[in-house]
């Protein structure tokens, strides 16, 4: 039993040794050769989980932007016409804009008689015209205290390929009488005509070059203006007008300017004939370019006697990035030439309207005034916009108004050289198409004056006005406006500040239905007796409405 492993040993070692024998035998090199092991593979993609969708918000955007908003060049300086600022409360219909093809009439107290149309029916594919007409006449509780006013105005315009060809035609009769008082002098005159009647006919053509080719070298708009003024007391005045303003561009962000003007008057007042006449050339530059705009031009003019005066208009804005801000100013001056239809138009009731120089000839003087400021204007929010302005000023031969004592009723004429300074702010709120509010304010600080005041000229002028639309047929403006420090002399010849001018008034229109309006407008709602030239009292308080029929 013990030697059966033996044998199965011996019989293993035996059969190890002949199979070693045989591979030595047997042996082969393979050289150079590549041995290539080719398997089967067989991919397989896992599966993706599922994913759960949950609806969420996208993450906040905590970035703030940069904001741009382009404010135009401008003072941002909103204003009114009331039409009771004058001692007549006298005026147009324009707290609403008139829109074509209406009729407007109706009357109210004080003896109110009112009409006012527009027209638009003219018009075709390369023209277009409007005419308004319009009046107004009132009568007062003071003797020969009334007034009346009546006007057309036409315009139409023809396009061509390349300009724009504006025409207008206004003709225009103010009505009024000598009606001031004065408790301590006597009345003045008894026994004369105190009936005031001026007219004047206007008209004016003007070429003006299409947005589309303003990319072009050469850029010029000539204008000219021709007018007749007349009075009752056979006073006439003729003025022609032309102004010719060039512009030729270098490149797109630079362009030289120019313009040359002229006016000629001619006025016969108190059977003499004298001219008005001023002429003047104005070059410069104007350059813009980013947030940098502006111009340089000094303009050189020749007035009346050969009197010669230099003009500089020099303005530079800067809108500053990123912001709403804008800051500009400049130097800017500019020659009135004080004709009869500007003086009589600010206080009809003038007597003397020229200073008569050495040796008794009657001339009329110019004004120059000179103005250099500094403003900021911009935008608070999405609704307030506002603007602040300081300026000074230097005024020649600056037109004043004074009675002449003996007569409370007349008013000469008195000139003043004289420098200020002013103070302008002025606010706007507006939401939407709902509802809109601003107030402006003028501040002037007038010195070394050759006058001891500059007379019956306001140091404070204040004006507001709000518009909203309570109901979606009802529009309802309103506004006030106040005048102050102004100074006049009393029956003893003694300088005195006049009381404040105070107007409130409002206006309300309600659509009826179809194609009829009902409006009704109010004025001097405090019923105030201010003065607004010494010595004539306003209305008071002047109600009146009517129907607006459109066709």
């Amino acid at each position: 039993m013990r030697s059966k492993p033996f044998i199965i040993l011996i019989l293993s070692l035996i059969a190890a040794q002949r199979g070693n024998g045989q591979q030595r035998a047997g042996d082969t090199v393979l050289k150079g050769s590549t041995i290539e092991v080719i398997q089967s593979y067989k991919p397989q993609v896992r599966k993706a989980p599922k994913p759960e969708w949950v609806p969420q918000i996208p993450p906040a955007d905590t970035s703030r932007p940069a904001l741009s908003y382009d404010v135009p060049q401008q003072t941002l300086y909103y204003t009114y016409k009331s039409g009771a600022l004058r001692p007549l409360a006298l005026g147009k219909d324009s707290l609403l804009i008139p829109y074509p093809n209406y009729i407007k009439a109706g009357g109210g107290n004080l003896s109110t008689l009112y009409f006012d149309a527009g027209i638009d029916m003219l018009k075709g594919k390369k023209y277009e015209t409007g005419i308004h007409l319009h009046h107004l006449s009132q009568k007062g509780n003071i003797d020969k205290q009334q007034s009346a006013i009546s006007g057309l105005e036409a315009a139409g315009i023809y396009h061509s390929l390349k300009y724009d060809w504006k025409g207008w035609l206004n003709v225009e009769r103010n009505q009024y009488y000598y009606y001031g008082i004065d408790d301590h002098l006597p009345v003045y005159p008894t026994n004369t005509d105190q009936k005031l009647t001026f007219t004047t006919v206007r008209a004016a053509v003007e070429m003006k070059s299409k947005i589309a080719d303003k990319m072009q070298t050469l850029v010029y708009d000539p204008y000219i203006t021709g007018s007749i003024y007349n009075d009752h007391y056979n006073n006439s005045e003729k003025s022609l007008g032309i102004s010719v303003p060039f512009g030729y561009r270098i490149d797109s962000n630079l362009e030289v300017l120019a313009n040359l003007s002229a006016s000629l008057v001619n006025v016969k007042l108190a059977g003499m004939d004298l001219k008005n006449n001023l002429a003047a050339l104005t070059p410069g530059i104007g350059y813009c370019k980013g947030n940098f705009s502006g111009h340089a031009m000094l303009g050189f003019a020749i007035g009346n006697g050969s009197k010669f005066f230099m003009l500089p208009d020099i303005i530079a804005s800067y809108h500053i990035p990123s912001t709403s801000l804008i800051l500009s100013g400049g130097w800017q001056a500019s020659v009135r030439q004080n004709t009869y239809e500007q003086l009589t138009t600010e206080n009809p009731y003038l007597f003397f309207t020229f200073k008569p120089t050495i040796g008794g000839v009657q001339i009329i003087h110019q004004s120059q005034r000179d103005e250099i400021y500094a403003q900021v204007s911009g935008i608070m929010g999405s609704h307030l916009t506002y603007s602040v302005r300081a300026s000074w000023w230097n005024f020649t031969n600056l037109a004043t108004f004074l009675d002449t004592g003996a007569n409370p009723k007349h008013f000469n004429v008195i000139y003043d050289d004289v420098s200020a300074i002013s103070l302008h702010g002025a606010v706007r709120y507006t939401q939407s198409t709902k509802w809109s509010a601003g107030v402006s304010t003028d501040f002037y600080k007038y010195y070394q004056g050759t006058q001891t005041y500059v007379w019956q000229q306001p140091t404070l002028n204040i004006k507001g006005d709000i518009s909203v639309n309570p109901l979606k047929d009802l529009s309802v403006t309103g506004y006030v406006a106040v005048l102050g420090g102004m100074y006049t002399l009393n029956y003893q010849g003694k300088p005195v500040m006049m009381t404040p001018v105070t107007d409130i008034g409002a206006y309300a229109e309600y659509k009826l239905g179809g194609r009829i309006n009902v409006f009704l407008q109010a004025s001097n709602l405090l019923n105030s007796k201010y003065e607004r030239w010494n010595h004539y009292q306003s209305y008071g308080l002047n109600v009146y409405g009517g129907l607006r029929l459109k066709f």
